[in-house]
This record gives structure tokens, C-alpha cells and sequence, in this order.
């Protein structure tokens, strides 16, 4: 997934990389940031179309309630986290799971016990533990999710009737799964879906997540599934339909804020961000979604329709 994506080799300066993406340098911001009283408030987003939206919905609404915002665009979480400790940014928009099992390689090393699952409340509480001792506060989280999730054509979901994934283990099909390399011996893709499902994978075809490629096999019948997300904005464009994790494989990796908690941990902070975490549908990040990667509109344009239309801002 785009959000948990490594920039591997990279040797950049984080200074350099905010400078580069046009706004200020983190020295210009200061250390101690300026979350506070009305103040000025950083919100920080990855670079991948999603975070980029939720990034500028976080800037409206909390430009509404008072402060004077602006977004920060990194490339990844190892460029942005260390700043949000440092109050060099804000506020950022994160995924529940996603976020726990950084932090938890971070202070444990990779080969740390999973703290995250499919349980919401307990991944929130150890997310919780791990963010607080480095300075960082977890908002609660809302509905909306982006994590893994499997799709077939809907050809293919109708002959078999296949509402879920246990209904394809069921159904005994031979299915050729496209999806990235790495899913041959990750817990969640192939050997999850044979374990859990009983499903009977025949090949893996390393099409990688969610790609057009991957998803065109599907649709021709080359390959019968595909690793993509919830918020895939794109599936009914090839004719796929997503099967319903039932038996809970994959991680909670629902939408929640992050803030440094001495630079933005004031309660109306966390009151108008709140409100929009309540709001916030995984509905609502595929539309925002295609209205950027579909219909080509600006984030920033999606995300001020996006606000007005839920009643966040003031009109």
C-alpha cells in the first residue's frame, strides 16, 4: 500500500525534503511549533492521494475553529513522524494499525510482537501507549478504513455466489491471485487467505497491489483475485467487486488524527477534528479518492467541496 511505502536508499535531510516541496523549512517553523491559542497549526500529509486530501479537509476545519494552517507534504512516515515528535508538524492524518506497528518496530525493534489486529479498541490503546511516550497524542479514531482487502469480478462473484472470502474457500475454486511479490509470505495475503479461508491459491501472479495491471487480469479471467483496499476508487471501472473480510484477517487500520501533544493538544483541537473523524465514511475516502485520481481535481478543490457539503465549516 502507498502508505506504508519506505523510500529505500534515500539519503535526504528532512529540512531538505520540506524545503522541496515548496513550503517552509522546519527551521523556519521552529521547534516548539505554535499549535496553541489560535495559533499557527502544520498538518502533515504523506504523498499518496489520500493523505493529501485528508491533509487539507484537517487544514479547513481547523482553519474554521480559529487557527491559521497549512498543509506539509512528505514522501512517508519515516520523514513525517520524526518531525510530528519534534512539533516541527502538527497534526497528521494516520491509519490505526499502520501507525501502531511503525511505532512498535521503532521502539522494539522489526521483530517485535504485533501490537496491532483486527480489534480497533485494543490496536487504539497500544498505538495510544507507544504514541505518548514519544510526545505524540492519538484522537480517537472514527469508521473509515483503507486496509487490504480482496476483490474478484463480478462475472466470476455471481457464477460462484461469493459475497465473502470464506465463501470462496467454500466454493473449492482454483484461483490465481494477483498481487505483489511480497504477499507469498505475508500473514494477511496468501498464506492468511489459505489458513483462514481454506481458499485454494493455485499461483500468485506479482501484478503488485491494486495496480492496473493487476486489476485488468482479473477482469479478463487471467487471474480469478486481486490484493487491493477498501477505498480502491477504481473497481467498478474493471468490473470488481471487493469480498467481505468476514472472519476479520486483515488489521484495523482505521482513520484516526495524530497531534503532537504539546504544540496541538488543546481540547478544541480535538473537538473540531472530532467531529469530522465522525463524519468521515470509508464511502466518502473512495469518492474523494476518484474525484482526484478519476476525475483529476486538485485536493485541495476535493477537499473544500468535501467539508461544505458535511456541514464542517462554516459557509
Amino acid at each position: 500500500m502507498a502508505r506504508t511505502a519506505v523510500a529505500a536508499g534515500a539519503v535526504i535531510t528532512l529540512a531538505a525534503g520540506l524545503a522541496a516541496c515548496g513550503g517552509q523549512s522546519l527551521e523556519e517553523k521552529g521547534g516548539g511549533g505554535k499549535g496553541g491559542g489560535k495559533g499557527e497549526l502544520v498538518i502533515g500529509s504523506a504523498g499518496f492521494t489520500e493523505s493529501k486530501v485528508l491533509a487539507e479537509i484537517y487544514s479547513r476545519v481547523l482553519a474554521d475553529a480559529g487557527y491559521r494552517t497549512r498543509v506539509q507534504t512528505l514522501a512517508n512516515r519515516e520523514l513525517y513522524e520524526p518531525a510530528l515528535e519534534k512539533g516541527q508538524i502538527d497534526v497528521v492524518p494516520e491509519y490505526a494499525s499502520t501507525l501502531a506497528e511503525f511505532l512498535n518496530a521503532k521502539e522494539n525493534g522489526s521483530k517485535a510482537k504485533p501490537v496491532a489486529s483486527s480489534d480497533i479498541d485494543k490496536t487504539v490503546t497500544a498505538l495510544e501507549k507507544l504514541a505518548s511516550s514519544r510526545g505524540l497524542k492519538v484522537l480517537p479514531a472514527g469508521g473509515a478504513t483503507d486496509q487490504n482487502a480482496f476483490a474478484v469480478s463480478k462475472e466470476f462473484a455471481t457464477e460462484n455466489t461469493l459475497k465473502t472470502l470464506s465463501d470462496l474457500g467454500k466454493s473449492k475454486q482454483k484461483v490465481k491471485l494477483a498481487a505483489g511479490e511480497e504477499c507469498e509470505t505475508r500473514v494477511f495475503c496468501k498464506p492468511g487467505l489459505e489458513k483462514t479461508y481454506g481458499i485454494d491459491i493455485r499461483e500468485l501472479d506479482p501484478k503488485g497491489v491494486g495496480t492496473p495491471q493487476a486489476k485488468q487480469a482479473v477482469k479478463d479471467g487471467t487471474d480469478q483475485l486481486v490484493l487491493t483496499t477498501t477505498t480502491d476508487a477504481t473497481l467498478d471501472t474493471f468490473g470488481l467487486v471487493l469480498l467481505k473480510d468476514d472472519k476479520k484477517l486483515q488489521n484495523a487500520d482505521n482513520v484516526l488524527p495524530v497531534v503532537n501533544a504539546k504544540s496541538a493538544g488543546d481540547k478544541e483541537i480535538a473537538a473540531a477534528l472530532g467531529k469530522l473523524t465522525r463524519t468521515l465514511t470509508t464511502e466518502d475516502l473512495i469518492n474523494l479518492n476518484r474525484k482526484v485520481d478519476a476525475e483529476r481535481l486538485k485536493p485541495a478543490d476535493v477537499a473544500q467541496a468535501y467539508v461544505e457539503s458535511k456541514n464542517l465549516v462554516k459557509k
